[in-house]
């Protein structure tokens, strides 16, 4: 039985692309030598990993195909599906939300067609079934992207959506904040403080419906796009108050969590004004202990990578920085909070700057000790851990910073390698989408979201050999390769394939 180390780079796609590619432009020795041995590409986007035909990954459904050893049927799909029967109509949470005495109904999220999060196709299906059933007067708290999409296409959507409404004569556009500060997932609780009190209070700047787009533009032009806008007050009578009825239509959990504990369980933040007896309703699950009903319950994804281990009494072990820590447990272990028999987590904080282009390395030296030190102590017969550079410092589309970021993983990779030499460990390289090889957009302005590349599967050590490449190879084909490198039975839920020759 080997020991197999696993390591899952945040947004390193492969492109043959040299425009724009911090990753070509990096100095990355070891990741190039890697690749010029045993090494193959997986498919890392749309119906390989449970998405839409056509839709770029994301760091949830990499991390969750990757731990599940299947392709994951994502949300989306199953969300879609009841929007385009309008089954969604008939959704009992949604139908008790609607029909609870309240004064006010609030959406609340993200407005976009990223799709990595959320989808403006969902608001306005939200929209047109609260008002078939009869809600209260609602409001929609519109949360701007600017990461997974272009910086400042939120003003288009902003359109959309008043027009769609409009059309529609029932609802309202309250506020708009860019998610910078209402979807925080570090703990940085002045942000979510900063979109709480105007939501709550109408603290931001007050713009009168037919004002908004021009003052957006405004914001773009003195450098603050979507992601930076802070709350922007267009409808007084759309703040939260006693027993409003609150419905956060996010499918993606992890951007959800602060926010929705905010109004729902307890803040972290002093703040003058608490609403109460508010009800709280979520798209999706967003925590095991969170008591709010959602429309769509999770699937159940048994027999992942960590769960198997743990049956097999195997010691593992998962790393990663506070930005991806979720990704090597939750989304890892098939978005179960559990942390099995065996299994052994340790998070390395990431640096407290206020975007990663102003600290591009963060804290991969942090992970790479963390994970050389657990190498050469040898208790685990499977470590893993994640990288977060490429993608948090893409996502800022600043190309030079992302260049570093690139840099240093591949340098921190370089120290995991030698010691999985030294210590007899297979050293196996993935990435769970990609994001670095593409800062350039079409029209020559920065790329800050996802892509649809492919990403790396490399091995080093041992005898092993992969099987020729195909393009059916994806994600899910990674697990069933560790198990199989490990001597370990695969499980009948594990759909995907060693690629081991």
């Amino acid at each position: 039985m080997s020991k197999v180390c696993l390591v899952v780079i945040d947004g390193w796609g492969l492109s043959q692309n040299k425009e724009g590619n911090a990753i070509e432009a990096a100095d990355t020795p070891i990741m190039d030598e890697l690749s010029r041995g045993k090494a193959i590409s997986l498919a890392a986007h749309g119906r390989s990993v449970g998405l839409p035909d056509g839709l770029m990954g994301n760091s949830e459904v990499g991390h969750l195909n990757i731990g599940a050893g299947r392709v994951v049927y994502q949300d989306i799909m199953r969300i879609n599906l009841a929007f385009e029967t309008l089954s969604i109509e008939t959704n009992e949470q949604l139908l008790a939300a609607a029909k609870r005495p309240a004064k006010k109904f609030h959406l609340l999220g993200l407005v976009s067609d990223g799709g990595v999060h959320a989808h403006i196709d969902h608001c306005k299906g939200l929209m047109s079934a609260l008002k078939k059933l009869g809600a209260p007067p609602t409001y929609l708290h519109f949360f701007s992207d600017g990461r997974d999409t272009k910086p400042t296409s939120g003003v288009g959507f902003v359109e959309d959506m008043l027009k769609y409404i409009d059309d529609l004569e029932f609802g309202s556009l309250a506020t708009v904040v860019g998610r910078y500060y209402a979807m925080d997932r570090d703990k940085r609780h002045e942000r979510i403080q900063l979109a709480y009190e105007g939501l709550v209070q109408g603290i931001g700047d007050q713009v009168p419906k037919d004002k908004l787009l021009h003052f957006i533009r405004d914001q773009y032009a003195a450098d603050i796009t979507d992601e930076f806008l802070k709350p922007i007050i267009v409808d007084q009578e759309g703040r939260i108050g006693d027993g409003d009825t609150l419905l956060f239509f996010d499918f993606r959990s992890d951007r959800m969590r602060q926010i929705s504990e905010a109004f729902g369980i307890q803040q972290h933040f002093e703040t003058k004004k608490v609403p109460d007896n508010l009800s709280v309703v979520t798209m999706t699950k967003y925590k095991e202990d969170f008591p709010f009903p959602c429309l769509f319950p999770p699937s159940s994804n048994d027999d992942t990578l960590a769960e198997c281990l743990s049956k097999h009494n195997i010691s593992q072990y998962h790393c990663a920085e506070t930005e991806k820590y979720a990704h090597v447990t939750f989304f890892f272990n098939g978005g179960l909070e559990k942390q099995w028999s065996g299994e052994h987590r340790e998070m390395v904080p990431s640096p407290k700057v206020a975007t990663y282009d102003l600290q591009p390395t963060m804290n991969a030296a942090g992970v790479a000790k963390a994970m050389v030190a657990q190498i050469e102590k040898g208790e685990h017969q499977m470590v893993m851990c994640n990288f977060a550079p490429p993608d948090m410092v893409g996502h800022t589309g600043k190309y030079e910073p992302t260049v570093i970021a690139c840099s240093e993983t591949d340098r921190c990779i370089g120290e995991i390698v030698e010691a999985c030499r030294k210590f007899g460990y297979v050293f196996l390289v993935t990435a769970d989408h990609g994001n670095a090889e593409k800062m350039i957009s079409e029209t020559g302005g920065p790329h800050t979201a996802h892509t649809c590349s492919r990403v790396p599967f490399y091995m080093d050590g041992g005898s092993a050999k992969f099987l020729p490449e195909e393009v059916s190879m994806a994600l899910c084909d990674v697990a069933p390769t560790v198990l199989k490198l490990m001597g370990v039975e695969q499980p009948a839920a594990m759909t995907g394939r060693s690629l081991l020759a």
